[in-house]
């Protein structure tokens, strides 16, 4: 699954570690996400949304259009 986390995350100023802090994930999880190779639960996906205050499709993209 496609994502925006990286950008967001750099935008902010954010360390993938402290991303992963306020998100209560490891940041190895972070780092999965951004790169591909973890789609997110739909939990942390809002979880994720509500943090950066967009809606969850707006950061991620399941390709299938």
């Amino acid at each position: 699954m496609k994502n925006r986390l990286k950008v967001l995350r750099a935008e902010r100023g954010l360390t993938q570690a402290a991303l992963a802090k306020l998100l209560d994930v490891s940041r190895e999880a972070i780092n999965a996400i951004e790169t591909g190779r973890y789609d997110p639960s739909l939990s942390l996906a809002f979880k994720i949304a509500r943090l950066f205050g967009q809606p969850a499709e707006a950061i991620f993209d399941d390709e299938r259009s």
